[in-house]
């Protein structure tokens, strides 16, 4: 199942392509000899069971932790370079005391602002939160105190400080945790729309199945190694859900709609 990577897609049609990627950490082997590739532009989903390294390959592609091997860097020049792209990064909780008098406004400009807070707020960074607030349909959570908003709306703001940054690359570490349906139906609907405007790539680690076969155009099944990748349809087989999970689970229906990385619509 495991596609060569040399031959799949070519630097142009290609985000991230990763090389051999091992991580040890405390003298335990996470990832080992992990190749693989993302393609540019669509929605690539890492799942694997609880333990698998999802989170810890999430990190060595943000250069947080050490690792082996290498990731190299899709040019649309059609080379391959080792500089990293402009990263997005929505983790998947929030370490902050919930009694500062933080403000979602606040938070956003903090991001972006060399200036102390303390000093005020430039107006053209106010202005840009606004606006990307009101884009996450958070318009109204401007003025509300960080630690007093939903799993959901926590999560929005997040999505709206990544994307403040003007990301090639948007990495999302499992956006629906601690989220209800509503709320993940939502978050996903924009982060749909906003990679179809701004033209980024999403990497989003994920252990909701049903949202991977609905949103993903590529999937990377991991398990301390890669397990298969390529598109959904090839992928979340009841063999390789299987060999991930121990499960005994059915290949899933996937929508009509279906988008397709450019490499799988050319075949």
């Amino acid at each position: 199942m495991l596609h060569n990577i040399h031959n799949c897609c070519c630097a142009e049609h290609t985000a991230l392509r990763l090389e051999d990627i091992s991580v040890t950490l405390n003298g335990v082997n996470i990832l080992s000899h992990i190749n693989a590739f993302i393609p540019r532009g669509v929605c690539t989903a890492i799942v694997g069971p609880n333990g698998a390294g999802k989170s810890t390959l999430a990190k060595a592609l943000l250069g947080d932790i050490p690792h082996t091997g290498k990731v190299w860097f899709g040019g649309s020049n059609g080379t391959f370079s080792l500089r990293p792209p402009r990263w997005g990064y929505v983790p998947q909780k929030l370490q902050f005391d919930r009694n500062m008098p933080l403000t979602s406004l606040e938070f956003l400009a903090a991001s972006i602002s060399c200036r102390p807070l303390f000093l005020g707020i430039d107006r053209s960074i106010k202005t840009r939160c606004q606006e990307m607030l009101q884009a996450v349909e958070c318009g109204h959570l401007a003025d509300r105190q960080l630690g007093k908003l939903s799993g959901g709306e926590l999560q929005r703001i997040l999505l709206a400080m990544a994307l403040l940054q003007e990301p090639e690359v948007v990495i999302l570490d499992e956006p629906a945790s601690g989220v209800d349906f509503s709320g993940e139906k939502l978050c996903c609907g924009l982060l749909d729309k906003f990679r179809k405007e701004r033209h980024f790539t999403q990497i989003m680690i994920s252990h909701d199945l049903a949202t991977v076969a609905a949103h993903a155009a590529h999937v990377i099944i991991l398990k301390n190694h890669v397990l298969a990748q390529g598109h959904p349809s090839e992928v979340l087989t009841e063999e390789n859900l299987r060999a991930a999970f121990g499960l005994h689970t059915a290949k899933f229906d996937l929508p009509e709609h279906k988008e397709l990385c450019i490499c799988c619509s050319k075949k």
